[in-house]
C-alpha cells in the first residue's frame, strides 16, 4: 500500500543519512534498548506480532530470533529503510513481513495481533497524531492482547535525544512526560497502561510502557 502523499520523518531523519542509521544505533547501545522491549513482550510461539515504526528492522529481527515461533509484520513508512530491512531478514534466513504503511491507517486486519511493539517511534509523530495512531493499535490488537513500547522520556538526555531534537520538536518529546503517554493510551480504550520501567543510556533516557486491550 503505497502513501507516497504523506509526510514522515525518515527513519534517520533524512535520507542521506539511512546508510549511517544501523551503524550508529548499534554504537549508543539501541541492541540493549530494545532486546528489553522483546523480553517484556513474553512472546511465544504462534503469537501474532507487530513492530510498528520498524525502520531498518532492528526491532523486528530481534523479536523474531528471540521466539523463531512467531509470526510477525513490521509496518513503516519509508521505503528505503523497509528495502533494508528486508534486505537484512533475507540474509539472516528470517521469515519476516515488511509492510509500507502509518500507525493511523495500518494495512492490517481487526484483532490480528496477540502484542504491538514500538520502538523509538512515538516521538516522530505530533501531538494531535498520537491518539489516533493508538485508537488504530487498540483495533488490530486482539481482545487481551499488548502494546509494548520504549522512547525517549521527555527531552532527555545523551545523544540520542540530542539528535532526535535535531529533527523534533521540543513538544512531541515532552508529550512522552510523567503520565502523558499513558493517559492518551487510557483515552484510547486501553486498559492498564503504565511505565514499566525507566532506563539511562547513551541514547538518553528511556521509558517503557505497557497496555492492554481489555477482553471481550
Amino acid at each position: 500500500m503505497a502513501h507516497t502523499h504523506r509526510h514522515f520523518v525518515p527513519a534517520a531523519g533524512a535520507d542521506w543519512l539511512l546508510p549511517f542509521y544501523d551503524p550508529l544505533t548499534r554504537l549508543l547501545g539501541t541492541g540493549a534498548a530494545l532486546a528489553r522491549l522483546v523480553e517484556q513482550a513474553e512472546l511465544a510461539p504462534g503469537q501474532r506480532v507487530l513492530d510498528l515504526g520498524c525502520g531498518t528492522g532492528a526491532g523486528t529481527l530481534k523479536a523474531k530470533r528471540a521466539q523463531a515461533g512467531i509470526e510477525i509484520v513490521g509496518v513503516d513508512p519509508d521505503p528505503k529503510a523497509l528495502a533494508r530491512a528486508k534486505r537484512k531478514a533475507e540474509r539472516a534466513g528470517l521469515s519476516i513481513e515488511f509492510q509500507e504503511g502509518f500507525g493511523d491507517a495500518l494495512p492490517c486486519a481487526d484483532a490480528r495481533f496477540d502484542r504491538v511493539l514500538s520502538s523509538f517511534m512515538f516521538h516522530h509523530l505530533e501531538s494531535e497524531q498520537k491518539p489516533a495512531v493508538l485508537r488504530e493499535l487498540l483495533r488490530v490488537l486482539r481482545p487481551g492482547g499488548r502494546l509494548h513500547l520504549v522512547d525517549f522520556g521527555g527531552a532527555g538526555h545523551g545523544l540520542g535525544a540530542f539528535l532526535a531534537r535535531l529533527v523534533h520538536r521540543e513538544e512531541s518529546l515532552r508529550a512522552n512526560t510523567e503520565d502523558g503517554l499513558t493517559a492518551l493510551m487510557r483515552e484510547a480504550g486501553f486498559g492498564a497502561a503504565e511505565q514499566v520501567e525507566q532506563r539511562n543510556s547513551l541514547l538518553g533516557g528511556l521509558v517503557y510502557y505497557r497496555a492492554q486491550r481489555p477482553a471481550a
